[in-house]
């Protein structure tokens, strides 16, 4: 009897849409109006599925819908996205998505996603420039030899670095191009891959669940709050030290054990292949780390100095940071002088290695859509914003960080879910008699530990680059998740009393 493979990314995704689909025919649909700033008229516009009303942007129109946002949040551009309306849920007539509309979601996914999709395929093609030159081989050789012994340095300093990037500016999506490049790094200095994959991963997602001045989480979140987004900061220091520590442990623990024993490694049963894929086997060790070698690496480097740079003071996105990557490749082209129709048939490779991760991000957002266009994820929040009434206020922040986590599935954007649930959800602390802040908190807390499994997020994608299991992945992180989340529950509970 053949034994039973799990099923890839895109299969579980699939699996996931369907299983979306035939809720929207067994949960109502219903809807939260919703209110949004125009610059340009200088008025709110308040949305419902009858109709739209242009209304005076003053405080008194905030108070008015029950809104305890300042008027200034909005005109300075603090809260740019609609924001959910309390106590304006209505019960609309059902839109179950057919066959017809879960056919089409992936496709709409695809192209909602666009933005997200052209970056991962740019650097894609820089990675492929990249290899051509040879200064990977011989930047990971120099590496490998200076931290020979010491390579447990490595582990500390990536998940530290890009946990910095998660807690600061969000640092998430752009994750994925420093996989194909760290992931090498990792499996030089005789770790596996699943190493370097929780070093990436979990240091973006402890950083961005811990957010400190996460301006796409914690700094939208509190506006929509009614708050500001300094309180409560000392308690999320707190718990970024903590979970930083306590996950930095696990993975060093795991990497010993892999480093003693690779027979221990979860994903021992690849590491030829893995060694192959991210062409270890072909490094060439003795490539010397040549001026221009090295001038090359820099630029490569800067390419994601001048990303940060971006996406923090310049308010870059996608586009911006796509033309970064896109512009290095062709400087590196012209460093390494590369003839252009290899160049370019380099780049075009380049991407298409990475064509099967551009897709999972797309079907991943056509979930979300088939949701959204069944009108159901604001009936889940709707319920889920009456069933903490009359509770402890202790049972009621960790009811709270259980409710956000099973959210996040429906809602995975961060920023769309502060805008949708905070102004509907804050004011519940103030029954309780407890601060907002911690609100803000369980949306953090709740959204970031799930997002370490969570299957419309980007762990697939993550996955679907380093060659890895879901299944797997889930053997790896289960027992870290759950040590989160009792450390998570106990400093929520602390923080309340």
């Amino acid at each position: 009897m053949r034994k039973l493979k799990f099923p890839t990314a895109q299969t579980i995704l699939i699996i996931i849409a369907i299983i979306v689909a035939l809720l929207t025919w067994l949960i109502p649909a219903g809807k939260f109006d919703s209110l949004s700033y125009n610059p340009k008229s200088k008025t709110f516009i308040k949305t419902s599925l009858e109709e739209t009303v242009e209304l005076p942007a003053t405080q008194e129109t905030l108070e008015n819908l029950n809104i305890k946002i300042p008027l200034n949040k909005f005109t300075n551009g603090d809260i740019y996205k609609p924001i959910g309306i309390p106590n304006t849920y209505k019960k609309l007539e059902s839109k179950p998505q057919g066959l017809s509309e879960l056919v089409q979601a992936p496709v709409k996914g695809i192209i909602a996603a666009s933005d997200i999709i052209f970056l991962i395929l740019i650097i894609g093609g820089l990675i492929g420039i990249m290899n051509l030159t040879g200064a990977f081989d011989a930047g990971i050789s120099w590496m490998a030899k200076l931290l020979k012994g010491r390579e447990y340095i490595l582990i500390i300093l990536v998940t530290t670095l890009i946990a910095a990037g998660g807690t600061t500016f969000g640092l998430a999506e752009e994750t994925m191009a420093f996989y194909p490049i760290l992931i090498p790094v990792f499996l030089a200095a005789k770790y596996d891959a699943m190493v370097g994959l929780s070093c990436i991963f979990l240091g973006s997602g402890v950083g961005s669940m811990c957010s400190t001045t996460n301006p796409f989480s914690t700094i939208i979140a509190s506006d929509a709050a009614g708050i500001n987004w300094t309180t409560g900061l000392n308690n999320r220091i707190i718990m970024l030290t903590v979970c930083l520590v306590i996950t930095i442990i696990y993975i060093l623990q795991y990497a010993k054990r892999v480093k003693a024993d690779p027979s221990k490694s979860l994903i021992y049963d690849q590491k030829e292949e893995l060694e192959v894929l991210f062409g270890v086997h072909a490094m060439n060790t003795s490539t010397t780390f040549t001026h221009r070698l090295i001038l090359i690496t820099v630029v490569f480097s800067l390419c994601f100095v001048v990303m940060i740079i971006g996406v923090s003071f310049l308010d870059w996105w996608f586009v911006e940071m796509t033309a970064t990557f896109l512009v290095g490749a062709i400087i590196i082209g012209f460093i390494a002088k590369i003839n252009e129709s290899v160049f370019v048939e380099t780049f075009a490779k380049g991407a298409a290695e990475l064509l099967s991760v551009a897709f999972i991000v797309g079907i991943a957002r056509g979930v979300t859509i088939l949701m959204e266009d069944g009108l159901i994820s604001d009936t889940i929040l709707y319920h889920a914003s009456t069933i903490t009434e009359g509770l402890n206020k202790g049972v009621f922040t960790n009811f709270m960080l259980f409710i956000y986590g099973g959210l996040s599935f429906f809602m995975p954007s961060s920023s769309g879910m502060a805008v949708l649930t905070m102004p509907i959800m804050s004011p519940l602390a103030d029954t309780v008699n407890i601060g907002r802040e911690t609100i803000v908190d369980t949306y953090n807390y709740g959204m970031g530990l799930f997002y370490l499994i969570n299957p419309t997020g980007l762990i697939l994608a993550a996955l679907a680059i380093v060659r890895i299991g879901f299944n797997k992945w889930l053997k790896f992180i289960v027992p870290l998740v759950l040590i989160l989340l009792i450390t998570t529950m106990a400093l929520l509970t602390i923080s309340v009393y």
